[in-house]
């Protein structure tokens, strides 16, 4: 999740992506690590004719790859369809608290990237993303008008590599081959 799905202390955390069956019901995608955990953060803001929505979920279940659930007040198949094709929001103070080592995604986007590398401090750029690779996340870095250059650069998110992250001063220190 990127921080340009923020908005209004709001992060996206899933979608509603079609109805389900004649009453009301409708498919779910979840975008939490845990997929389950979307029904943890209520109530869902949800983008319907330009403004933030609430709604709540009165029960859900898997179904297939994703979810089904029904939404409170909703037992139509034609209502829930105007639900359809939407991102689902919650309000970023309802996300679990972490220890201070570590961070969300949405918290390292934006963040300024320097290099400490052969005694040199460089600028590289500003996180745009990060990417789940399986071996371990990598940060997507790209260079603006205050780097060494606008090149893009994908960094591992490790311990090797990532020396320190200050979200005060929103930058992140990093020990890499400016050249790779």
């Amino acid at each position: 999740m990127s921080n340009n799905d923020i908005v209004q202390g709001t992060l996206i955390v899933g979608r509603i992506s079609a109805v389900f069956g004649v009453r009301g019901w409708v498919k779910v995608m979840s975008f939490a690590d845990q997929a389950s955990k979307i029904f943890d953060y209520q109530p869902w803001l949800v983008d319907k004719d330009g403004r933030l929505q609430s709604i709540q979920v009165d029960e859900w279940k898997s179904h297939g790859d994703g979810f089904v659930a029904r939404l409170k007040g909703i037992d139509d198949r034609d209502v829930a369809r105007s639900w359809c094709q939407k991102d689902i929001r919650v309000d970023v103070t309802l996300l679990p608290k972490l220890n201070d080592s570590e961070f969300y995604w949405h918290q390292l986007e934006n963040l300024v990237v320097y290099n400490h590398y052969e005694d040199k401090v460089q600028r590289l750029g500003i996180v745009t993303s990060l990417l789940e690779t399986g071996a371990n996340d990598v940060i997507v870095v790209k260079g603006d008008v205050e780097s060494i250059d606008r090149r893009e650069r994908l960094i591992p998110y490790s311990k090797s590599y990532v020396l320190n992250i200050d979200l005060g001063t929103q930058r992140i220190d990093v020990a890499w081959d400016p050249d790779f």
